[in-house]
């Protein structure tokens, strides 16, 4: 497996997000993590204060960066080039959908950057487009707490959407809520409780509805039949990519479909990296990419390693 993408600006690429469009381009939104810069502020500021990161490809495999979606009025547009030094706000974890009509981005949004986890309210706010450069803000969804991040978003067997998420107010476990239109949500509970995780992803294959979330120590897999019941993959502690190129693991990803191949983008340590200086801190993330199969017999989730690009 080789690294895929590592953002030119400051080499912290992390929760990527990957969509194919009309003429086949290939798009990656991304959490531009400042990883690179040694004096970010104090604690966790150096994960704060990320814009989204842009890159595109013809292949998937070779990817240029085109810039990051900066604010423009209550907006958002493509902007070549990196971001401003100093922002005030956080972006994270970009979910981005194509709804039938047009592309759909939910977005977790902080106000300024915290230099800690807790106290900081964290909202999911809904961005349209038709272009995937320029997107207009529809604003925050009312979700269960003023606590909620890294959404993901699909259309279930039974007509409805489902906003996948997870809520820090509720020990960080994964949150759904259903809508008819896209308009109007409703709170449906948890979708996926036990150790505290994040990052969801969700999508239909081999005749089965997975979820895959970030644990921290590699990812949970989980299988349902129709998007709404949900049964954990292995026992309590089993888990897919526990083992990544430049140590750790794999961390928050997503699906992308290709034809027949359907494709795993996450972030993991970047390969020779340096640390940063004043922790330590292994702070610096490539994108990797993996194929995913469903095992017939078995009706398992698995990584092909055949699939890996080399």
């Amino acid at each position: 497996m080789i690294e895929l993408y590592r953002d030119p600006v400051y080499d912290g690429a992390t929760d990527p997000r990957v969509v194919i469009d009309a003429d086949g381009l290939w798009w990656m939104f991304y959490t531009q993590r400042r990883a690179s810069i040694e004096d970010a502020g104090p604690g966790v500021s150096w994960i704060h204060g990320s814009r989204i990161g842009v890159a595109t490809s013809r292949d998937g495999v070779e990817w240029r960066y085109d810039g990051t979606l900066e604010p423009a009025g209550s907006d958002l547009a493509l902007e070549p080039g990196p971001p401003p030094a100093e922002v005030d706000r956080t972006h994270w974890a970009p979910e981005v959908i194509w709804d039938g009509a047009q592309w759909r981005m939910y977005l977790t949004e902080i106000d300024g950057i915290p230099d800690r986890w807790p106290g900081f309210v964290r909202e999911i706010v809904e961005y349209v487009s038709n272009d995937l450069r320029t997107w207009e803000r529809h604003g925050p969804l009312a979700l269960s707490s003023d606590r909620v991040i890294d959404a993901a978003v699909a259309r279930t067997p039974d007509g409805l959407w489902r906003i996948w998420y997870k809520d820090e107010a509720a020990d960080s476990v994964t949150m759904v809520a259903s809508s008819v239109d896209l308009a109007q949500w409703r709170l449906d509970g948890i979708a996926i409780g036990g150790r505290p995780h994040e990052g969801p992803t969700v999508f239909d294959r081999g005749g089965f509805w997975w979820m895959i979330v970030d644990e921290w120590r590699g990812m949970g897999v989980y299988r349902s039949d129709d998007g709404i019941r949900w049964t954990r993959q292995g026992g309590e502690d089993a888990v897919i990519l526990a083992d990544a190129p430049g140590g750790g693991h794999g961390n928050h990803g997503a699906h992308v479909r290709h034809g027949d191949d359907l494709w795993f983008y996450f972030f993991a340590t970047a390969e020779a990296a340096p640390a940063h200086a004043a922790t330590s801190e292994q702070r610096r993330a490539a994108v990797y990419r993996l194929g995913l199969e469903v095992e017939v017999e078995a009706g398992n989730l698995v990584v092909k390693d055949w699939k890996i690009p080399r």
